[in-house]
């Protein structure tokens, strides 16, 4: 029930945890049971705020991905980005990392050098979006759009005053007037929200579905009260007010267009084609995909599983 007493307004996804490399938490949101996408997101990943000791090695080597795009974006700490596209990039947080993997792609994340072997502070979201099934084959590609590259708009909340203000960064497709560099298949929607404390904000429908997520700040939405790293999908076509307690809050907003059609997923494979996942998780088994440029190292596979 509502504060208000009337029925929820929100459909909360409170997410499960694994722990990877022995110190590293991550929440995985979506898919869910109840929520299986948000606009065109299916996958949302959070992991830390951590301190890593020395000792931890996050490496992520090759691995392979079809039918989607991974979007990569940090809060603390960095990644080396290397694919078989021949990309190599640092990512930096307040950037966005967009990778097609359409009819394949072969990508590793690994520690920057300067950050091996000492403590080191990570936090961030990894999001798969599914491409649209026209798209889903076509040819990989990456697209890194800088910190400074990302417009920012300030939006005032209620009461008035400089004290009252919001500000919205769009990460990802266009909102308030201002439209991310980052080109997508689909409308898609990513924005990095900052409340202050105290005033409410009215958040109008940006996207025909929307989501919100905050790491580490509890919020009210439309008064009911949403705690930290738990999801809020958010009513279709309607605004919501939101509200941050005395610290203020951040959150990130993810929605756009709903999937024409649902996807599968196996692993690292998302198509609406079960042959099409069955054919990759052959290939790759075989030793197919193209590799990465200096590289040699591939994470195997699970053993496959045929679902009816």
């Amino acid at each position: 029930m509502s504060a208000s007493g009337g029925q929820p307004r929100i459909t909360r996804l409170s997410g499960r945890e694994a722990t990877l490399a022995g110190a590293l938490t991550v929440r995985r949101v979506l898919p869910a049971a109840s929520q299986r996408s948000v606009g065109p997101f299916i996958f949302f990943d959070h992991f830390g705020p951590v301190t890593l000791p020395p000792e931890v090695d996050t490496d992520v080597g090759g691995h392979p991905h079809i039918g989607l795009a991974t979007v990569t974006y940090l809060f603390e700490g960095g990644f080396l980005h290397r694919d078989s596209l021949g990309t190599v990039q640092t990512i930096a947080p307040g950037a966005i990392n967009w990778m097609v993997a359409g009819r394949g792609v072969v990508h590793s994340e690994r520690v920057p050098e300067a950050e091996r072997g000492q403590p080191r502070r990570l936090h961030g979201l990894q999001l798969w979006v599914a491409l649209p099934p026209e798209l889903a084959q076509c040819e990989p590609s990456f697209q890194h759009a800088a910190a400074a590259a990302l417009p920012h708009v300030m939006q005032q909340a209620e009461p008035s005053g400089q004290a009252g203000r919001v500000s919205v960064r769009v990460l990802v497709g266009e909102a308030f007037g201002v439209r991310s560099p980052v080109r997508t298949a689909s409308p898609t929607l990513y924005l990095d929200i900052t409340l202050p404390p105290g005033p409410s904000w009215t958040l109008p429908p940006l996207a025909d579905e929307q989501a919100i997520f905050s790491p580490e700040h509890a919020l009210t939405v439309d008064d009911e009260a949403l705690a930290p790293r738990e999801m809020a999908v958010l009513p279709a076509g309607e605004a919501v007010s939101l509200q941050a307690g005395a610290e203020g809050a951040r959150l990130v907003l993810v929605g756009g267009q709903p999937l024409a059609q649902p996807v599968r997923m196996w692993w690292n494979f998302v198509s609406t084609d079960p042959a099409l996942i069955e054919k990759a998780a052959a290939d790759w088994a075989a030793g197919g995909f193209d590799p990465i440029p200096g590289e040699t190292d591939r994470i195997p596979a699970p053993p496959w599983r045929v679902r009816a």
